[in-house]
């Protein structure tokens, strides 16, 4: 079962240890995560992994490091692309070491600081230990945590800024993914279209059609992707016919609970428009495809949620035409050009 990568926290902080680099000073500039006004509350913990200069610098250089995968080429930039959302675009589902080919579409990395749970099944309960995931997957990274740190530990770079990121200096499996979630919790996109016109920022309007997209997508779409963060971090069955090839259980595979069978986390729609393909398996490449499935192409796998029941018994979200257009313009008022070009997450 997968469930144990629920309880690795209990080991993974004893691994590994560096001695310091005399050159290195240990002097934190503390960073703010942005808070902005239409978003709820941080969900990480700040208190005990506060981002700082160094920190958040280290974060960003592990997370374009290579030597994270078990051929030295697997970064986690790899799959997750900055022009694109951090997705991996134009692929269904993540490709890693030696040709491997995973089982799920990579997700976006954007506002994970507001959230508690994370991959498509909730199988990282902590930010802190969602990239233990990916680095030990055979399928992705291939790599076994002690193997990253021993590399890490020969590497002078690395010695470095541990040092300067850490007041214990080492370079162990704890700070390695502190840093990590340092440099993933900056990762803040709040600077749509849609976002300014809701803030009343810069005299942001939106479009007549944009604006009947809005209102179609709170009416009919919001239930599921709620709030400014455009979910409501639940796991839902959508009726997806099971791909035979994969049969992917989603969350059942994670506590084996009958309820939880075909169920996958309900994503984000922020940048929605640069990350397809769409869904766990990637199986829909357009906006338009997906509102036509939820429309009319829904199937009875056998736990489908309830909220896409009909009252005339059948499955689905009825859209109109007009309203599937106008729901893609609104759609493409989440695109945040500017998280999207940010220097301070590109590996340049």
């Amino acid at each position: 079962m997968k469930k144990e990568i629920l309880i690795i926290l209990g080991w993974i902080v004893v691994v590994g240890c560096s001695s310091n680099n005399i050159n290195a000073v240990y002097e934190p500039i503390y960073l703010e995560v942005e808070q902005p006004a239409n978003f709820p509350e941080i969900s990480y913990n700040l208190d005990n992994n506060p981002v700082t200069e160094a920190g958040f610098e280290l974060g960003k250089s592990l997370f374009y490091e290579g030597k994270l995968s078990a051929n030295d080429a697997i970064p986690c930039a790899f799959c997750h692309e900055q022009a694109f959302a951090f997705t991996h675009h134009g692929h269904t589902v993540s490709h890693g070491v030696n040709g491997g080919i995973g089982t799920r579409n990579a997700q976006p990395i954007q506002n994970l600081a507001y959230q508690t749970e994370f991959m498509w099944d909730g199988a990282a309960s902590h930010l802190d230990l969602q990239p233990v995931i990916p680095i030990t997957s055979e399928l992705e990274m291939g790599e076994t945590i002690s193997n990253v740190i021993a590399k890490l530990q020969t590497d002078s770079y690395y010695q470095s800024q541990f040092t300067k990121a850490f007041e214990d200096g080492e370079i162990n499996s704890e700070n390695l993914l502190k840093a990590l979630s340092q440099f993933m919790v900056m990762m803040v996109s709040s600077n749509s279209t849609y976002d300014k016109y809701i803030r009343n920022e810069d005299n942001v309007t939106l479009t007549d059609i944009e604006l009947d997209g809005l209102a179609t997508f709170n009416n009919k779409c919001a239930t599921c992707h709620a709030t400014d963060l455009f979910t409501d971090h639940s796991y839902r069955n959508n009726g997806l016919s099971i791909n035979p090839s994969l049969n992917d259980e989603g969350r059942y595979a994670v506590f084996e609970n009958p309820d939880d069978l075909y169920k996958f986390k309900v994503p984000s729609l922020r940048n929605v428009a640069v990350s397809g393909p769409y869904m766990h398996d990637g199986r829909f490449s357009t906006l338009e495809a997906v509102l036509t499935f939820y429309d009319s192409g829904m199937t009875d796998n056998g736990n489908v949620d309830a909220v896409f029941s009909r009252e005339d018994g059948t499955l689905g979200i009825t859209l109109f035409d007009y309203e599937k257009e106008s729901i893609v313009a609104f759609l493409n008022t989440l695109t945040d050009e500017e998280f999207l070009t940010d220097e301070r997450f590109s590996e340049y």
